[in-house]
C-alpha cells in the first residue's frame, strides 16, 4: 500500500479515500484527524492529491494522479472534459457505480445529517446517460455558447453536449447570440418545440422553429408526460428530462399506494411547479397547489384545468405562508435547499397521515427527515432516481407516514 504520510503540498500527498460525499467529491481522512474531500476521487482509491483550501476541520483538494485506481473508475467519453468543461463531474465514474454510488451518498446523508438507523434506501431505475437533457443553461462569449469550468468563471465553447437532447444540442452549438452572457434553453422532446431565453436578443440567430425570448417577453413549449401535454413557460422550472420526469411521478405514485385508492381525495403539492403531480396524479381528486413563482403558477393552472382534476386549487405564494387545511396526502417538492422547519411546520399541520417527498440535495432530505420526525412522521423508505446522468447530482423520493 502507498505510504498515506502527508508530504509537501508542492509534491502532494497521498491519501486513501473511503467513500463519496454530496457533490461528488471522494473523502478520506488525513493523520491529523481532519477529513478530506478530494474531487476526482472514488472509493477504493490511493491519490496524490494538492490541497486548494483548508479549513479546521477539514481539507479541500483535487486529485493530481491516481496511484491505485477504482475498477469503476472509466476514461471520461467527452472531449470537453479535458478543456476544463465543468458540466459534468462524474464522467470518471461507470454508469453501474454511479448508480450505486448515488444511493450510498442518500444513505449516509440519513444516517449521519438526519441521525437515523439502517433507513431503507433502494435504488430506482437507471435512465440512458446520453442526450437526455432537454433543460440547459449555458454562458455566452463572443456570441457562442459554452459551460463554465469547475469553480471558475472561464467559459468553454463546445461543438457538441454529451448530455444534451439533440434538439437542445442543436440550439446550443449552432446558434449565435452577439451581445449575449447567458442563454436557457427548453425542448419539449415529444413535441420538437424549442425555445431559448436570451438577455438580448439583438442579431441572434438561432435554427429554425426555436423561438427566441427576450427580457420581458414570455412564450412557451409543451412537454408529455404519461400522455399529458404540459404547458412549460420560458421562466418556469421544469425536470431536465421526460423521462426522468415520469419515473419521478411513478414511484410517487406508487409511495402514495392505497391513499389515492378512492376519488375525492385531497392532494396538497406543495412547490407544486407547472402541476406535474396534480396533473398526472390528480384525477378525480381535489389538488391544492402551492407554488411561489408566477411564471409556475400560470402555467399550472392551465395544466390542472385540462388534467381532469376535481377541483383545482393554484395558491401563488411561499409554502411558509399558507394557512394549512385538512388533507389525506402532501407531495413537496422544495428546492435545493429543502423543506425547512416553518415548511414542515406548516405541512405537518394539514394532519395528513402521508406525506411523500421528492429531494434534489441529499444533506438537505437529512435535514428534512429529521424535522419531519420530530414532526411526527417516520420515514418508511427512499429512492434514488439518476436524472442526471454523468453528474454526482442524486435526487430521491421518500415515503413518511405518521
Amino acid at each position: 500500500m502507498p505510504d498515506l504520510a502527508a508530504g509537501s503540498h508542492g509534491e502532494g500527498l497521498v491519501v486513501s479515500i473511503e467513500r463519496v460525499a454530496t457533490g461528488g467529491a471522494g473523502v478520506g481522512r488525513l493523520e491529523d484527524g481532519r477529513v478530506i474531500f478530494v474531487d476526482g476521487a472514488l472509493p477504493l482509491e490511493h491519490v496524490r492529491v494538492e490541497i486548494t483550501r483548508e479549513r479546521k476541520r477539514h481539507v479541500e483538494a483535487r486529485a493530481l494522479e491516481i496511484i491505485e485506481p477504482s475498477p469503476h473508475r472509466v476514461a471520461p467519453p467527452c472531449p470537453h472534459l479535458e478543456r476544463g468543461c465543468g458540466g459534468c463531474d462524474w464522467q470518471h465514474v461507470s454508469v453501474n457505480a454511479a448508480h450505486d454510488l448515488r444511493r450510498d451518498i442518500v444513505v449516509d446523508c440519513l444516517t449521519r445529517i438526519g441521525r437515523l438507523q439502517n433507513p431503507a434506501v433502494a435504488a430506482g431505475p437507471t435512465l440512458p446517460t446520453d442526450g437526455y437533457r432537454t433543460v440547459l443553461r449555458a454562458a455566452v462569449v463572443d456570441g457562442k455558447a459554452g459551460f463554465r469550468k469547475a469553480r471558475a468563471h472561464d467559459v468553454v465553447s463546445v461543438d457538441s453536449c454529451i448530455v444534451a437532447h439533440p434538439l437542445a444540442e442543436e440550439i446550443l452549438v449552432d446558434g449565435v447570440f452577439p451581445g449575449a452572457t447567458e442563454i436557457s434553453i427548453k425542448v419539449g422532446a415529444r413535441t420538437s418545440e424549442r425555445l431559448v431565453v436570451v438577455d438580448t436578443t439583438e442579431r441572434c440567430s438561432v435554427p429554425d422553429g426555436v423561438t427566441i425570448v427576450g427580457p420581458g417577453q414570455d412564450a412557451f413549449i409543451h412537454e408529455r408526460i404519461h400522455g399529458q401535454a404540459l404547458q412549460i413557460s420560458a421562466r418556469s422550472f421544469f425536470q431536465c428530462r421526460p423521462d426522468g420526469a415520469e419515473v419521478l411521478v411513478d414511484l410517487v405514485g406508487n409511495a402514495l399506494g392505497p391513499a389515492l385508492d378512492s376519488a375525492g381525495k385531497t392532494i396538497v403539492d406543495a412547490y407544486g411547479g407547472v402541476g406535474l403531480f396534480g396533473a398526472t396524479l390528480g384525477a378525480g381528486h381535489r389538488v391544492i397547489s402551492l407554488e411561489a413563482s408566477v411564471s409556475s403558477s400560470n402555467d399550472a393552472e392551465v395544466n390542472l384545468a385540462t388534467a381532469g382534476t376535481a377541483r383545482a386549487t393554484v395558491v401563488r405564494g411561499t409554502v411558509e405562508a399558507w394557512t394549512p387545511e385538512p388533507a389525506d396526502v402532501v407531495i413537496a417538492d422544495p428546492s435545493r435547499k429543502g423543506l425547512g422547519q416553518r415548511a414542515i411546520d406548516v405541512l405537518a399541520a394539514t394532519n395528513v397521515p402521508v406525506l411523500v417527498l421528492v429531494s434534489c440535495d441529499p444533506a438537505s432530505l437529512g435535514r428534512d427527515a429529521r424535522g419531519l420526525i420530530e414532526a411526527g412522521f417516520a420515514l418508511e423508505s427512499s429512492t434514488t432516481i439518476d436524472l442526471f446522468g454523468h453528474t454526482s447530482h442524486v435526487e430521491a423520493v421518500s415515503l413518511f407516514l405518521r
